[in-house]
């Protein structure tokens, strides 16, 4: 037979490849004037997103396994609930994750089948008529796992005991290993879904910022502002807050943590605001700081002294830098000015499923910031019984240096 001949592209084809080629590139697709290309090209898009995410999971559960046999064990315990996430996508309240080689197999209970399954991805689903660890246990002795790494920072001792008692007393002996924070460490470098969903999440909390400055007013209650605002943030998509909104005024602005009381926003002094708001199980963190009423000029200056320490903390942001290099770039300039002593806190954390993650970027810290971590910039002053004052953004590690994913207002505010 004679070969096949291809036909040449017509323009209407042509037409919808380059529409197909700018989805890919920006993920908008423009009208290409065929309803059915438009539906096909969004089912192959859905189908490709599906398997993007698969593979996402199938890598970071490879990376977890690999790490944890390095350290000598031939299966993993899975029970922290966020790393249970972050490997298999489940987000439901009760699961075990166990590994082994070839295997992922999630336990949870009756409430979540349907979730479990819809969720977990590349993950064997088993319904525990028990508790779900004691099945996973069960599960790892009939399997001959014969080393299981588990999480020794979020296992309680009583829970140890219950992980054993589920199995038999010979299985037991030497079954159950503590390994390092595997998955914690894991997830401090942020690939590109997750960094996506964390930008969607910084950049409702900048709105919802900008939203309260023609909010703020002397005489509402601290309590209020942060009603007020959180509303806005469940109106505005978030699943809800990363944690509980800081509002302090007044001189409760120097509680470094000050929750939102009764107490009345005055007709002078600072107001701090620190929130965040969760997005796809990802959450946000800034806090800014501003000021009612005339400043008196020492406010003014302290104010622009903590900013200054907070940007030179942004500035030396990069990868192969040390926390600890992070952290003594912000409290050398309060150094010099002798504010320090009224910095009672470290520099940042990371940020990702959970408010408080690594790296901890405080004094004499080691750790080295590597490409894809997102960590927060917070320094602070805080001077009992007058005022304090914090500024905090949210910075992305890249590959020559900050981003900072939380770009309102920091300049001098007065309302």
């Amino acid at each position: 037979m004679p070969a096949a001949v291809t036909p040449a592209p017509t323009r209407k084809c042509r037409r919808v490849i380059r529409c197909v080629g700018e989805l890919v590139r920006t993920g908008i697709l423009h009208d290409t004037g065929f309803e059915n290309c438009r539906t096909v090209v969004n089912l192959n898009l859905d189908i490709t997103l599906v398997r993007i995410k698969e593979m996402n999971f199938r890598l970071r559960k490879m990376r977890a396994l690999a790490t944890a046999k390095a350290a000598g064990v031939d299966g993993l315990l899975v029970t922290h609930l966020p790393d249970v996430r972050y490997l298999s996508g489940f987000t439901g309240s009760n699961a075990a994750l166990v590994l082994t080689s070839g295997r992922a197999v999630l336990f949870t209970d009756g409430r979540y089948t349907g979730q479990a399954k819809a969720e977990a991805v590349g993950s064997r689903v088993v319904i525990a008529k028990e508790s779900a660890v004691a099945t996973a246990c069960k599960w790892m002795e009939n399997a001959k796992v014969r080393r299981c790494g588990f999480d020794a920072a979020h296992t309680t001792v009583a829970g140890l005991n219950a992980m054993r008692k589920a199995v038999s007393g010979k299985a037991r002996r030497g079954l159950f290993v503590p390994v390092e924070s595997v998955v914690s460490r894991l997830r401090e470098v942020k690939d590109s879904d997750e960094i996506g969903k964390i930008r969607a999440a910084a950049s409702l909390g900048c709105q919802l910022f900008e939203g309260m400055l023609s909010y703020l007013e002397p005489g509402l209650t601290e309590t209020a502002v942060a009603a007020t605002l959180e509303y806005a943030a469940r109106m505005g998509g978030a699943e809800g807050m990363s944690f509980e909104t800081i509002v302090a005024s007044g001189e409760r602005s120097a509680l470094p943590h000050g929750r939102a009381t009764r107490a009345k926003v005055p007709k002078r002094g600072f107001v701090t605001l620190d929130f965040g708001v969760i997005l796809d199980g990802y959450l946000s963190d800034m806090t800014r700081t501003v000021h009612m009423g005339k400043a008196m000029p020492v406010e003014r200056d302290v104010y622009d002294f903590v900013l200054e320490a907070q940007e030179a903390a942004v500035a030396a942001v990069a990868p192969g830098v040390t926390a600890g290099e992070v952290d003594e770039a912000a409290r050398s300039v309060l150094r010099r000015v002798k504010l320090d002593t009224y910095f009672s806190h470290s520099t940042g954390h990371g940020v990702g499923l959970e408010i408080h993650e690594g790296p901890r970027l405080a004094a004499k810290q080691k750790q080295v910031l590597e490409q894809g971590m997102v960590i927060t910039i917070e320094p602070g002053v805080y001077m009992p019984g007058r005022f304090g004052l914090r500024i905090e953004d949210m910075v992305l590690v890249t590959a020559t240096g900050g981003e900072v994913l939380t770009p309102s207002i920091k300049a001098w505010t007065e309302l």
